[in-house]
């Protein structure tokens, strides 16, 4: 039979509601009391009971992480992060997966049901409304990698996609590239939108250059690899190089150049974006622009810990520098 707070208190010789108040955080109990409680329940083994804790304090420590981009590998990367991150901290990640689901109704409803206290809503592609909802009904939220605003409604961790389009371009520029492409994932997407906004911004003012443009159904290796290979077969002329948007795409697209005879750099260039541990593998080497997802994640964890001291925390963005990282994927600069 497992072991109770009744055995543990007979053995401490002390009461019921003295072992629960030394196993509540917060709760009011002397140093004295909270050695021979804990001393009890080593010798019995006991460990407290999370779902009775959570009837006693009102807090469940389950907090929604909620993705729709399970496709990209790097989001194991991503929910590695964050449930080792938030399970440091006594918190418990309950993992909602959207899959191609884009309204928040379900999921705000379903968080609900398990009372969680609170939510990290990680995509870089659903709007800010989505977050907002959460808001909404009353549930702290995160929205990591969203949409920056210089004025959010939530709290809002992540990278400037639009300068990340921009930074792509003068690496571009820079290469002495004069006809190039955009290759990005769904059209739909924040992420997407903005990276071809900054993209064709920083190319605008170079009258001698060609941009085109396509967008990928997901961000994934598959949806990369069959748009390159759809540009590759409508007889167009293929651009001298693409800015992916994203390391997946980048690694599809790759994919489908080398099979159709395609050298990269030599004939065709590519720049991603992420930094997936993927890219920096030798059979790819990708130069692509680095977010700092570690960071991004860190930052969100702890205003999510802030949060739940300080429920009407006001809203702010937090906004992450890139870096180029240099590979094999583009020609040297002239």
């Amino acid at each position: 039979m497992p072991v109770t707070l009744k055995d543990v208190a007979e053995r401490a010789g002390v009461s019921r509601s003295a072992v629960s108040r030394t196993f509540t955080d917060g709760a009011s109990v002397s140093d004295k009391m909270r050695r021979k409680v804990e001393k009890a329940a080593a010798e019995l083994g006991y460990s407290p009971n999370a779902l009775a804790s959570s009837l006693t304090t009102g807090r469940t420590k389950l907090i929604g992480l909620v993705s729709n981009n399970f496709h990209n590998p790097i989001f194991l990367e991503v929910f590695g992060l964050f449930t080792r991150g938030l399970q440091d901290r006594g918190l418990r990640p309950l993992l909602v997966n959207l899959s191609d689901e884009t309204e928040p109704g379900n999921s705000v409803r379903m968080l609900r049901q398990y009372s969680v206290d609170g939510v990290v809503v990680a995509s870089s592609t659903l709007p800010p409304t989505f977050a907002e909802a959460f808001r909404d009904a009353g549930i702290p939220v995160v929205h990591s990698f969203g949409r920056h605003s210089s004025a959010p409604r939530v709290h809002v961790v992540g990278i400037d996609n639009v300068e990340c389009g921009r930074m792509a371009a003068r690496e571009l520029l820079a290469r002495g590239y004069r006809n190039v492409g955009f290759l990005g994932g769904p059209e739909t997407a924040t992420s997407t939108q903005d990276r071809l906004a900054g993209f064709a911004s920083e190319l605008a003012s170079q009258p001698d250059m060609t941009m085109h443009h396509s967008f990928a159904d997901a961000y994934s290796f598959e949806a990369g690899r069959a748009e390159m290979q759809r540009l590759l077969a409508s007889g167009a002329s293929t651009a001298e190089a693409y800015f992916c948007g994203d390391d997946v795409l980048s690694i599809g697209a790759l994919s489908a150049l080398k099979d159709a005879g395609r050298r990269v750099p030599g004939d065709v260039g590519l720049i991603g974006l992420n930094d997936m541990e993927m890219a920096g593998w030798a059979n790819i080497a990708l130069t692509t622009i680095r977010q700092p997802i570690r960071q991004i994640i860190r930052s969100s964890i702890e205003l999510v810990g802030a949060m739940l001291e300080e429920p009407d925390r006001y809203p702010e963005a937090r906004l992450f520098p890139c870096s180029v990282v240099e590979r094999s994927t583009l020609r040297p600069p002239v």
